[in-house]
């Protein structure tokens, strides 16, 4: 019986071109991909290949991002190996660490490389199994797709002429990186071109065999960031010091480039995106009858071929042709689509003002549930937190002030000098700056609580000392008292 090829899924980046729906600590693989409440676009890659024919997936991730990744995985009620990078380094040291990894359980692993942000329509897996021989043989296949327009954000392949051996399969003529518009357009008009999809299929010694001949510099790194990893209850962190001496570079620059191992295979009968903008996503999305793509609450009046999308409230639209509005709680956008590209140059200009909302949502997922930021200015930030049944967390203090944490509903479980508590609605515990306050949910309903967190505590010309905190906390701690009367 031949072994299940492993799904390996890269999920670094930020996405910046589908901002303000992706940020850098949510980027846009973890984002759903029809509005609220549908799978996101790293839920969905993994879905369609949960065959018999695949096995466990490894997952690389920035190491801010494994405990998103667990928690969507846990979604799906699907396990996997989740590998944690430090620092970003491109896609070739991320494909090179998950082979290292796979090969140690597996030395006959076939590894099927895999972005977490496309979106794909049709059988692919017939393909991508029809080209398993040649993988076994050696060979690095890498999945072309039929071009539609001269797209120059893309790189290209050509094909060399196919092979006898390998229905299907055919040889790469030449690599050809995001070419200009006339360049693109030649291509395509002259025949044999394809988008390369930056999906692959090789053996995973047949990858770090080709790494160690053509950049022992970056196979000796990854190596040895592989070896030194740190194992954590969310998956390996690689170490950071060995890891930063690989090469940033993609593994198709690399590797495929330089290698006469490497094979093209078209994607047949298979529609595929990257879905890299704004337009891309109303490109590949159903449309109404005025050619409008809408999510969430959204009400139209004289508007055509136009993307819509509202999270949380009512996003009404006037009169407008061909535009995109994407509206969250904390950022709007309103642009034309044919500006869709120019969303990145936005984003640059935002990290340049050292804007909040370019690193992150106000509500944000985590390992043991969910935090949502309510408001805040120079003194004080107020969150909510929602802990699942049987989740536990370390409400850290701030270094900067003390802060007060209050139950809004539920029961949980926290230790303050090795006595363990037991907290309801409407009692508060105070937490020194310099602390952390392990809690536990260990009920089989959800536990909200309000941090509130004080950057100063202004009294009068006085300030409020912790002890006084503490005080109110216990003087209060009684579950019959109105919220208003605790903080």
């Amino acid at each position: 019986m031949t072994d299940p090829i492993i799904p390996v899924v890269l999920c670094g980046g930020m996405g910046s071109r589908l901002w303000p729906l992706s940020r850098v600590e949510q980027p846009k693989q973890f984002q759903p991909t029809q509005g609220k409440g549908s799978l996101t676009y790293f839920q969905s890659t993994i879905q369609r290949h949960r065959t018999g024919t695949f096995g466990h997936p490894i997952v690389v991730t920035n190491a801010r991002q494994s405990a998103l990744v667990y928690r969507q995985l846990d979604e799906l009620q699907l396990h996997g190996t989740v590998i944690g990078e430090p620092v970003g380094r491109n896609t070739g040291p991320a494909v090179l660490a998950a082979a290292l990894t796979a090969i140690k359980t597996d030395p006959d692993a076939v590894l099927l490389i895999l972005p977490s942000d496309h979106v794909i329509k049709g059988d692919i897996n017939r393909v991508i199994s029809a080209m398993r021989p040649a993988a076994d043989d050696g060979r690095i296949v890498t999945f072309g797709v039929h071009p539609t327009y001269p797209e120059t954000g893309y790189g290209y392949i050509t094909d060399g002429g196919a092979y006898k051996t390998y229905p299907g399969l055919h040889r790469v003529s030449q690599f050809v990186e995001k070419p200009g518009y006339e360049r693109a357009q030649k291509l395509i008009s002259g025949g044999g071109a394809f988008w390369a999809s930056g999906i692959s299929l090789m053996r995973a010694d047949t990858l770090i065999e080709e790494y160690h001949r053509l950049d022992p510099q970056s196979y000796f790194a990854v190596l040895a960031a592989v070896n030194g990893a740190e194992d954590t209850p969310l998956g390996s962190v690689l170490a950071e010091e060995s890891f930063r001496h690989a090469a940033n570079e993609p593994t198709e620059r690399q590797v495929f480039e330089r290698t006469s191992a490497i094979a093209l295979a078209p994607l047949t009968g298979v529609e595929w995106d990257d879905v890299g903008a704004w337009n891309a996503v109303y490109q590949i999305s159903e449309r109404d009858p005025d050619g409008n793509v809408l999510y969430g609450d959204v009400v139209t009046l004289d508007t055509k071929n136009s993307l819509v999308r509202g999270e949380t409230r009512l996003v009404a639209v006037i009169g407008m042709q061909d535009t995109i509005v994407i509206d969250t709680p904390d950022a709007v956008l309103v642009t034309h689509r044919s500006h869709a590209q120019d969303v990145k140059k936005l984003v640059e200009q935002l990290k340049a003002g050292k804007r909040s909302e370019v690193a992150t949502h106000k509500a944000r997922e985590t390992a043991w549930g969910r935090i949502e930021t309510l408001a805040g200015d120079a003194a004080h930030d107020m969150r909510i937190m929602t802990v699942q049944p049987g989740a536990s967390l370390s409400v850290n203090g701030t270094g900067s002030g003390p802060s007060l944490l209050t139950v809004l509903s539920g029961e949980g479980r926290y230790v303050i000098g090795g006595q363990e508590i037991t907290a309801r609605r409407g009692q508060s515990v105070a937490i020194d700056s310099d602390h952390a306050l392990p809690v536990t949910n260990s009920t089989g309903k959800e536990l909200k609580l309000i941090h509130l967190v004080f950057r100063s505590l202004p009294l009068g010309d006085a300030a409020i000392p912790v002890e006084a905190l503490r005080t109110v906390s216990a003087e209060r701690a009684r579950p019959d008292l109105p919220l208003k009367a605790i903080i």
